[in-house]
């Protein structure tokens, strides 16, 4: 498949069509939104809007979101129209967070990741502790608090085991690197998340190791596309592994509805 066609069946399958466990999906002429039912952040994944309408029609989602009690990212990829969609945003009172590369690689038997020799030190992660461990990682990482992901981790976990995976690598009885995947609903995307590792651990080929444990679960279970939203660190290392950056999105983080 060449770029253009792998982000048209990126946009049906998980922008257009996707569903995601613990929120409801509701479509418009204009968007698709995704609602928390567990009173977390919500989301607007796609829209249909053009600079005629695009300022009313981000009024009336900001209203929408607000008669609910519940904030929301606007999730925009540089292909969307209007160009201007991402800076209309930030008028309207939205913060931009730092761009990510859409990056996308279609698995083959061939592939070298479905190839790559385990890292002894890895272990599936399947109990509050360990999710638990990975939430201290990432607060430690990006300086910033994660409790929300990790109650939305474990719950995911719980109710829907098989289409959550989660690793981690151990040093000394430390968690210094860990990755989670979700195997998407009605797609043949999984989805790729985390992938840090603790700086003075940084050089080992913890990030490849857990991004090949990840593609063979996705391999196993049906799910051949795996896509990332990549920081500028990440990028470089998933290019190695043939993954194609189709574009570049922007979480866009409404103003506070609470």
């Amino acid at each position: 498949m060449d770029k253009n066609e792998l982000i048209t069946l990126f946009h049906k399958e998980l922008r257009q069509e996707a569903q995601v466990k613990g929120y409801i999906r509701e479509e418009t002429e204009h968007v698709v939104r995704h609602i928390s039912q567990f009173g977390e952040k919500g989301f607007i994944v796609s829209s249909n809007v053009n600079e005629g309408d695009v300022r009313e029609i981000i009024k009336n989602e900001l209203n929408y979101f607000s008669n609910l009690e519940q904030d929301f990212e606007w999730k925009v990829y540089n292909y969307d129209k209007p160009a201007s969609l991402k800076d209309i945003l930030e008028q309207e009172g939205f913060t931009i967070d730092d761009p990510e590369a859409l990056m996308v690689k279609k698995l083959d038997e061939q592939h070298p990741l479905l190839n790559h020799g385990l890292h002894f030190n890895l272990k599936e992660i399947t109990d509050e502790q360990g999710i638990q461990d990975i939430i201290v990682l990432e607060d430690a990482i990006w300086n910033v608090p994660h409790a929300e992901l990790g109650e939305k981790l474990w719950r995911d976990k719980q109710n829907n085991p098989e289409s959550l995976y989660l690793y981690g690598i151990y040093e000394d009885g430390q968690l210094v690197s860990a990755a989670w995947m979700y195997l998407e609903e009605n797609s043949s995307f999984a989805s790729l998340w985390g992938g840090s590792t603790l700086p003075l651990f940084r050089g080992k080929g913890y990030y490849t190791a857990l991004l090949a444990t990840r593609a063979k679960k996705a391999y196993e279970n049906g799910h051949p596309f795996l896509t990332v939203d990549a920081s500028s660190m990440s990028k470089p290392i998933l290019e190695k592994s043939g993954f194609l950056c189709l574009a570049y999105s922007y979480g866009c983080q409404s103003p506070s509805t609470k």
